[in-house]
């Protein structure tokens, strides 16, 4: 993820590009925006859930606009160095202007190369080669940059994490505990249990939970130290099983509303609830730093923005499909932090099968990930502590970092397994920097460097549509204010416990 360049991988036509993106967009995070939809209210969560879509969609532009800077900036290094290497063929003396860009040089100095700024030569910011966020923050931003980006991913990374070690017990506990013994039916009805009643015997749910949370941990943290691959099958089922479960729930939320059966009221505003919308909707609509891995491979990229944006609408049509369904057929009170459980109860669907389907939905989908995941993050310790030419020892590649990635979000669940608050906090903050301020500063430091290296006269392929400074200066003081606004209520939230 927050690697170097990478293999482009085979190439796909835009309209598949297209499904990939919302295969990736809608996870995890759509699960608990029902909840968050029917806490802050159907208007406001309807306003903010567009306007966030709004501002992913413009930082979305961003990151490939810098995309194709760097891929400009990878072409003419080569050029200067075959230039280069030609001119040690004819002359043993080199210019030091002549040098090839590297961290720290000095930008100012470094003169236009007329060959590649020619209006005539388009293919120079070509997104051919797969450059991800961290070599793009490598290549853009100076060393306290870098160092903040793989810090912001991270805390989003052990958020995920931590999202998905919480998760999996969660709907394990829930479908398999039952104060009245019936698991199958009783766990959508609409009450409310406590951590500390019974599950089996002498057995609290906590404790089921936390058993459950133990498994897990067993069965997928070994994969943390070593490396996945050949996942593609996988994640094509996990696809298909998201899109089968999404479908059923929003088709019988449907006909029970049509039936009469809604007991949802829903309120226009509850500005309480706010804080949590916010991070559910910045985590649903997260995708930044995966494109460098969707937008490269499309092999016609002439209309990507269009694309992108045809992406975005039907997204957002999706979740307030998915979300005022949920709102107007279940009580607020009733609706539960992973959505998939509200279809376990009898009287919402009397098929054994389906309601067992839906209530380990989480399940399969989240357990595919996890390792994926907990690798990504492994990786990015080892990138952020890496030195040029050093190795490290064998105990602290194949133990330490691996250990450090598994235990804290292991932890975390076993302290809460509150997920809207998991998700929330995880999108308010480290999920805010990675969708709003990297983008924004990648894309202000690729354009003034554009200009340093090719001159003013060079156009970038891919700008994006928000060209304007005034964009990027609007996402910066959101993105800032969104940090403020969130540490301000849960500051104001806890004063008044």
């Amino acid at each position: 993820m927050a690697g170097g360049i990478t293999d482009t991988g085979e190439l796909y036509s835009p309209y598949v590009g297209l499904v990939y993106m919302f295969n990736l967009i809608v996870g995890t995070g759509a699960l608990t925006m029902p909840k968050a939809f029917a806490t802050a209210g159907w208007l406001v969560s309807l306003v903010l859930l567009m306007f966030l879509g709004f501002m992913s969609y413009m930082t979305t532009t961003f990151v490939v606009e810098a995309m194709a800077a760097a891929n400009a900036q990878l072409r003419w290094k080569r050029m200067e160095k075959r230039k280069d290497d030609e001119d040690e063929d004819s002359s043993s003396g080199v210019s030091d202007s002549d040098v090839l860009l590297q961290d720290g040089y000095d930008r100012a100095e470094t003169r236009p190369i007329l060959s590649v700024q020619r209006r005539g030569s388009p293919n120079i910011f070509e997104i051919t080669e797969r450059v991800e966020m961290g070599q793009m923050a490598s290549m853009f931003f100076n060393k306290v940059g870098v160092n903040l980006f793989y810090f912001c991913i991270i805390i989003y990374l052990y958020g995920d994490l931590a999202i998905y070690a919480a998760a999996v017990p969660v709907s394990l506990m829930q479908v398999t505990c039952s104060a009245t013994g019936n698991h199958s039916c009783s766990v959508g009805d609409g009450r409310k249990y406590n951590d500390t009643d019974k599950c089996w015997g002498p057995i609290r749910r906590i404790d089921a939970y936390r058993l459950y949370l133990a498994a897990f941990t067993l069965l997928l943290g070994p994969f943390t130290f070593f490396n996945v691959q050949k996942t593609k099958y996988l994640q094509i089922m996990t696809s298909l099983m998201r899109w089968i479960a999404f479908i059923l729930m929003i088709i019988l939320a449907l006909i029970r509303i049509s039936r009469g059966q809604a007991e949802g009221h829903p309120s226009m505003a509850q500005l309480s609830g706010i804080r949590n919308l916010f991070g559910v909707c910045v985590y649903s609509f997260m995708c930044q730093h995966s494109l460098p891995s969707l937008i490269t491979p499309i092999s016609k990229k002439k209309h990507v923005n269009k694309l992108v944006l045809l992406d975005y609408i039907l997204i957002l049509a999706f979740y307030s499909l998915l979300s005022f369904t949920a709102i107007y057929c279940f009580r607020n009170d009733t609706l539960m932090d992973m959505y998939t459980l509200n279809f376990t109860n009898c009287e919402i669907i009397n098929v054994a099968f389906i309601r067992y389907f839906l209530g380990l939905f989480p399940v399969f989908t989240i357990s595919t990930n996890f390792p994926i995941i907990a690798v990504t993050l492994r990786n990015n310790w080892k990138t952020l502590f890496h030195r040029e030419g050093g190795t490290y020892p064998w105990v602290v590649d194949r133990i330490v970092f691996p250990a450090i990635t598994l235990i804290p979000p292991v932890l975390v669940a076993f302290c809460t397994h509150d997920l809207e608050s998991l998700v929330g906090i995880t999108g308010a903050y480290a999920g805010n920097g990675i969708q709003y301020l990297i983008p924004a500063f990648l894309a202000y430091c690729s354009r003034k460097d554009t200009q340093l290296v090719f001159g003013s006269g060079t156009v970038n392929k891919h700008l994006s549509p928000f060209r304007h400074t005034f964009w990027i200066v609007f996402v910066l003081i959101w993105g800032f204010s969104c940090f403020v606004f969130v540490t301000a209520n849960i500051v104001l939230s806890e004063s008044k416990l």
